[in-house]
């Protein structure tokens, strides 16, 4: 295992979230890595599916084959769409890497951070939404608190229509 790193991505399914899975893919990802995809679900009531044996710990590990499966998704509350996918295998194919990936409920600010410390990652990559200075005040910025919180180094890919 020596020289193998732990690479995170943190996922919302979003085409920000898409760009930075790619750009980690391109820049980052080796030959022999492990990639953890994390990925934080709302907290709210459920009254199926596996989202209460893992509320507190986020689920297991989820191989890429699992993750590949809508039905077993559905269970999570996850729905990935077909490029994000698509880039998983063709990464998972070309690299020889091992994709999991790891879902958390409740705050994603808090919960990846958590991430990387309990998995542990050597680095994260996280997209950003490009939200103005007014929008970013109200709403708070995940890649911001995650880049000032987290215990690893954190890479923000822009998102390419972000506005100024």
């Amino acid at each position: 295992m020596a020289g193998e790193r732990t690479v995170g991505v943190a996922v919302d399914f979003s085409s920000c979230s898409r760009e930075a899975l790619k750009w980690a893919v391109d820049n980052i990802i080796r030959d022999g890595d492990h990639l953890v995809l994390i990925t934080v679900r709302p907290e709210g009531y459920y009254e199926d599916g596996e989202m209460q044996l893992w509320e507190v710990t986020g689920s297991p590990m989820i191989p890429l084959v699992e993750f590949s499966d809508p039905l077993i998704m559905k269970k999570y509350g996850l729905k990935p769409d077909p490029e994000t996918l698509d880039i998983l295998n063709t990464a998972a194919r070309q690299k020889e890497i091992v994709v999991v990936v790891k879902v958390y409920w409740g705050d994603a600010r808090e919960k990846i951070c958590e991430a990387i410390d309990k998995l542990p990652l050597s680095c994260l990559v996280i997209g950003n939404r490009g939200l103005g200075k007014i929008k970013r005040a109200i709403l708070g910025s995940v890649s911001n608190y995650v880049v000032n919180n987290g215990s690893c180094p954190v890479t923000v890919v822009k998102h390419a229509d972000h506005e100024p």
